[in-house]
């Protein structure tokens, strides 16, 4: 072929540089929970430049306890709101349960099993686990079986069961606990420290690693598209990186001065010179969170009672006409509810050595919130369990900074109000911008 006379030959285009983000998205990461977790640091940042103090690996402890019974209890909201539903009554679930144990342990276990019994805590661990599923069971069937509203009948037991912890209490706080139940509220022998923390966070490593190469393995071998491997390599890197950083950060807070001496006058070890250092390591509710995400995680994604969740969310008419059995999926999920909340009870009332009457109160405002800050949305069918738990972070990160800064109450609960409304704000007009 000639060209034609006069004209020029069209330039011929260069390869194009990618943008920060295409390289994002080649990651396969979540842009929503990636903005999240940037959110957090940029959280701390700024509140270690307003208050230098903050950053201390005591504070990161003890904000992680705090949102523990809200990220519990945040992984099943994300499967009752992504059902198309609501649970109000959390907070006084945890409440009525978390009187239970402190009332078994303080008053009935004294006069039956004695006081001190080895095996105190696991009997009021179940017995508050069965009236978990008992209350869970009672709320699912009216909701799916009678076909009262869920915002109604979860609303009469936020009344009900607050009323009954007052009925169980004579209006008084009940204790002690049992000292082996109060280990699973944390504290410095509630915590696996020191080489234990670190043989964890080994294993952890090694899982993520098998977890990754095992995925990458069954893409190829079903011809699914894969990651660059630089993409693999960094995610990979930063996974480890987070989960040793985490370690280092709870064996960097030691037992106190004085647990610590007596510590060791218990156990016959000399103290040295400097005082005893005993790593503190990660709290026994942490453990917890993370063991709840993992099974929660495995149920939403893995087993069919996720899918027939997400789908009924989606589309209650094509999933009942799919075979679905819808009623018994939703009963199913207030009684998993009902669990989770023994769970957040356990950890609650463990960390006050006992059960109060304003236990659990104002739980499910920051529950739901951390539900839908985590990218779970009303209209159903679209959740993250992780995102819920950076949702409960966030949350608490907020509550407790700002507490630090030497706000009130009124004052924190202003702000993460605007917050919660920004941030569903930004995610609908995401969501409208992309249909």
């Amino acid at each position: 072929m000639t060209e034609v006379a006069g004209t020029a030959p069209e330039p011929v285009a260069g390869p194009t540089r990618p943008s920060i983000g295409d390289l994002i998205r080649a990651t396969e990461v979540d842009l929503r929970q990636f903005g999240m977790v940037l959110a957090l640091v940029a959280i701390w940042v700024a509140l270690g430049i307003v208050r230098p103090g903050i950053l201390q690996p005591v504070n990161f402890i003890t904000f992680s306890v705090q949102a523990a019974g809200i990220g519990v209890l945040a992984t099943g909201m994300v499967l009752v709101i992504v059902s198309r539903n609501i649970d109000l009554s959390v907070g006084s679930v945890v409440g009525v349960i978390g009187m239970c144990y402190a009332v078994m342990m303080a008053d009935v276990f004294p006069a039956t099993i004695g006081v001190g019994h080895p095996l105190a805590w696991i009997i009021a661990l179940v017995a508050g686990i069965i009236l978990g599923v008992a209350i869970g069971a009672y709320q699912g069937f009216l909701i799916a079986y009678v076909g009262i509203p869920s915002f109604v009948v979860t609303l009469s037991g936020l009344f009900l069961f607050r009323g009954l912890t007052w009925q169980l209490s004579g209006g008084t706080t009940v204790a002690p606990n049992d000292p082996t139940f109060n280990l699973i509220g944390g504290g410095p022998e509630g915590s696996l420290g020191g080489i234990w923390a670190w043989l964890l966070g080994a294993v952890l490593c090694v899982a993520v690693v098998a977890l990754m190469v095992n995925s990458r393995r069954t893409k190829r071998k079903y011809g699914f598209p894969l990651r660059p491997m630089w993409a693999e390599v960094l995610v990979a890197g930063i996974s480890v990186g987070v989960i040793l950083a985490g370690v280092y950060v709870s064996n960097a807070y030691h037992w106190p001065a004085g647990l610590a001496t007596a510590y060791a006058a218990d156990h016959g070890i000399a103290e040295p010179p400097g005082g005893l250092v005993i790593e503190s390591g990660i709290p026994m509710p942490l453990l917890i969170v993370g063991a709840v995400t993992l099974v929660m995680t495995f149920l939403a994604t893995r087993r069919r009672y996720g899918r027939d969740v997400f789908a009924y969310g989606g589309n209650p008419m094509a999933a009942e006409l799919a075979g679905i059995r819808t009623r018994w999926t939703i009963m199913k999920t207030f009684i998993i509810m009902g669990v989770l909340c023994a769970i957040s009870a356990a950890i609650a009332s463990a960390r006050l050595n006992g059960g109060t009457l304003d236990l659990g109160q104002g739980y499910e405002l920051y529950v739901i919130a951390a539900a839908v800050i985590g990218g779970t949305t009303f209209e159903g069918g679209v959740g993250s369990i992780p995102g819920a738990i950076l949702g409960a972070l966030v949350m608490q990160s907020l509550q407790y900074g700002l507490g630090f800064l030497g706000m009130n109450s009124p004052q924190i609960n202003m702000v993460l109000a605007v917050v919660v409304i920004i941030v569903v704000g930004l995610d609908a007009w995401n969501r409208r911008r992309a249909r």
